[in-house]
């Protein structure tokens, strides 16, 4: 073969395999599953988490669950950022309680694919989560059913053992009411009254699980904020607020359904 037809030769392989590895790497990219990153609420670290993450890690899906600080919008929000920077490619956040306003703070990071609430809050930009928890009549959390812890660095709320039971938790086995009463981590009080500081973007895909038993934050409050922001709605029938722990299949498949 002279010279200049093996270079024609080899030019042309090299194009096409370039072109083949492009278009393998393309689909791979276009299958790929995005990372599911669930972000716990008040009160909870994230064992709550357990049995969905079992469920989603079964199904090929990678899993992060962070260990949200609970010490504030801000904050909380800034440390998330870092971990989010770690991970890479496509991401579904998906938060519970008052995660549910942490990702909402987190929703304009690069790769964030879809937003799921779990018993959570879905705050605008400029509202508390405590003016949200007050809107509808229900919720449980207060005076009555808080402790306070006063330290040099402020002030934490944690649930009182015997309300845990009942506020969070009151579908669940008792035994297992106790040991997350037990181990709950609490929440600066500032937490509650700190504004939120911008709302989600309107055209990013938004999922919202609904307990119809929840005491710690209304239902009723639950169904206008998912409406509000125009979320796919599921209502899980009985469930406490410790839905993914009680009723951990629907919230698992509602998951998945965002990361498709």
């Amino acid at each position: 073969m002279n010279p200049l037809r093996r270079a024609l030769v080899l030019a042309a392989s090299a194009l096409l395999l370039a072109t083949g590895t492009t278009a393998a790497t393309a689909a791979t990219e276009k299958h790929q599953k995005p990372t599911i990153v669930l972000v716990h609420g008040a009160f909870a670290d994230g064992s709550s988490w357990n049995e969905v993450t079992k469920k989603l890690q079964r199904d090929g899906y990678q899993v992060v669950v962070p260990a949200n600080p609970l010490r504030g919008i801000a904050s909380d929000s800034s440390y998330l950022t870092g971990v989010l920077a770690g991970i890479p490619g496509p991401k579904v956040l998906v938060g519970h309680s008052y995660g549910g306003a942490i990702i909402t703070q987190l929703a304009s990071t690069p790769d964030i694919k879809a937003l799921v609430y779990v018993g959570a809050f879905i705050p605008q930009a400029g509202e508390t989560v405590g003016e949200l928890n007050a809107k509808y009549p229900g919720s449980e959390i207060g005076p009555d059913t808080t402790s306070t812890i006063t330290y040099a660095g402020g002030v934490d709320l944690a649930m009182r053992p015997e309300s845990f039971r009942t506020v969070f938790a009151d579908d669940l086995p008792r035994r297992e009411q106790s040991l997350l009463g037990a181990s709950q981590r609490p929440i600066a009080a500032s937490a509650f009254t700190e504004k939120i500081g911008k709302s989600a973007p309107a055209a990013l895909p938004k999922y919202a699980i609904v307990p119809t038993r929840d005491r710690a934050i209304a239902p009723a409050a639950e169904l206008w904020m998912a409406q509000r922001a125009g979320a796919k709605i599921v209502k899980v029938e009985g469930a406490s607020h410790l839905v993914m722990i009680s009723e951990p299949t629907p919230v698992t498949n509602l998951i998945k359904q965002a990361a498709r």
